[in-house]
């Protein structure tokens, strides 16, 4: 026991929080292998593995519909990986600690840090208070207003239970629904023109996609956007420019399509923008995806990797990366070193970082796409839409998932949990930390472009 204590103490931060979530995942499995997780049947470990690791990496991926395959007990079980992947193991870590009235050291306090990209370790334990706190508030308005929808429809037990679990999975971006009663893998497809409860997902969506740190920074500020700091500017303009782009383009290129067919103009307004946010790693759909144009495909493929923002439930390469990378080609054309935006001038030490982050992203995807289109005999685009689904946490899906092969189910679960812990966490916790030198190698220049 004191080694295994010894060898976690000298882990990496980076270490400890890929190792924890391969644990929860694990765990998970376990859990939903139980005969009694399944309301007939015995799951196979392979799809247990793969439902838990979506549901822990706020996914939603599904090997089997939720509703259909999964008894109340396997239900729950899904819905606590949810909770835990979409705040973050050591936020909950923390949470217990405090209430035990344990002193919470540096270590913890680091890993924190680390979980929720915290720009700074001071304050950390203040602000997991804040994280759980507002978490269950918004999750728990978000539960009442969708049991007002549901409770008329499927009685006040099940109403309730249904507003909890869609409240949970919308804020946590994970895409898990229960509509499964209105036929299977149906997701939101029943409830296209229902204007409130679209409405309710977005919201919950946007807000656990936008960041704890940004929800700080407008309520210390009073929602004055010129007053906020930097980070937070550009990810509300970044999100905003993002959702209202990427339904505009769906909506152009959908409006004729068979996808829309038999829709009014004001549900194709709400369609579009419905999936315009959801693709940004939330994974619920209004839209059969084998009906859309190969562009509104591609659009929400693009809309998929940016994902949400640092510091959130959602997933993807992150929308401070996109809007560096895009400021970084504004500067170039103009001739600057610099990324300059909102009067402020973005530390150019970032650059590697965030173009390693996106190489990682698109070649991750690109390559385990074409093993995926090849083993499962399925045409690339269907191939790249499910892994960058998988990589970005999103978990929309083209109906590929459930008849994935045993290899290609690996594949896609590695690439949840590689896009839930980080590509960066993942490569400085499986690489060997190298000895810092002071020396430093002669320079020379190379022609680019």
């Amino acid at each position: 026991m004191e080694r295994i204590s010894k060898a976690i103490y000298n882990m990496s931060p980076m270490k400890i929080i890929f190792f924890g979530y391969i644990i929860i995942i694990l765990l998970g499995a376990v859990l939903l292998f139980m005969p009694f997780a399944a309301k007939e049947g015995l799951t196979s470990f392979s799809d247990a593995f793969f439902t838990a690791a979506s549901a822990t990496c706020v996914t939603g991926l599904v090997r089997f519909d939720t509703y259909t395959h999964w008894s109340l007990f396997g239900q729950i079980v899904i819905l606590c990986l949810i909770q835990i992947g979409g705040i973050g193991f050591m936020t909950l870590a923390i949470a217990f600690m405090t209430a035990a009235n344990k002193k919470i050291g540096l270590s913890p306090r680091i890993l924190m840090q680390n979980s929720i990209s915290a720009p700074q370790i001071g304050g950390i334990v203040k602000m997991t208070k804040f994280v759980l706190f507002g978490t269950f508030i918004v999750e728990g308005a978000g539960a009442v207003l969708l049991a007002l929808y549901f409770c008329p429809k499927l009685g006040l037990i099940k109403g309730i239970w249904y507003g909890i679990f869609h409240s949970v999975s919308a804020f946590c971006n994970a895409g898990f629904d229960l509509m499964g009663f209105e036929g299977e893998y149906s997701s939101l497809t029943s409830l296209y023109s229902n204007w409130y409860v679209n409405i309710v997902i977005m919201l919950l969506i946007i807000i656990g996609g936008l960041g704890f740190f940004v929800w700080k920074d407008s309520l210390v500020n009073k929602f004055k956007f010129k007053n906020f700091k930097l980070h937070s500017k550009i990810v509300v303009s970044s999100s905003l420019a993002l959702i209202i782009l990427g339904a505009l383009c769906l909506f152009v290129l959908e409006f004729s399509s068979a996808a829309f067919e038999g829709f009014s103009i004001w549900d194709k307004i709400i369609s579009s923008l419905f999936q315009s946010v959801t693709s940004r790693t939330a994974g619920f759909n209004t839209l059969d995806f084998t009906k859309m144009t190969e562009g509104g495909i591609f659009v929400m493929i693009c809309l998929m990797i940016v994902g949400g923002s640092p510091g959130s439930t959602a997933g993807g390469m992150k929308t401070t990366t996109f809007a560096v990378i895009l400021l970084s080609i504004f500067a170039s054309a103009r001739g600057r070193k610099d990324c300059q935006v909102f009067g402020r001038r973005i530390e150019s030490d970032i650059l590697p970082s965030v173009l390693s982050i996106f190489i990682m992203y698109t070649a991750l995807s690109s390559i385990a796409a074409v093993i995926v289109s090849h083993l499962e005999g399925i045409p690339m685009i269907d191939a790249v839409f499910e892994c960058v689904s998988a990589m970005a946490t999103v978990g929309l899906t083209m109906g590929v998932t459930p008849e994935l092969g045993f290899i290609s189910k690996i594949i896609v679960a590695c690439l949840m949990i590689i896009g839930r812990v980080g590509s960066l966490t993942v490569l400085m916790a499986v690489a060997s930390p190298k000895a810092k030198v002071n020396s430093k190698l002669p320079v020379e220049k190379i022609q680019v472009g």
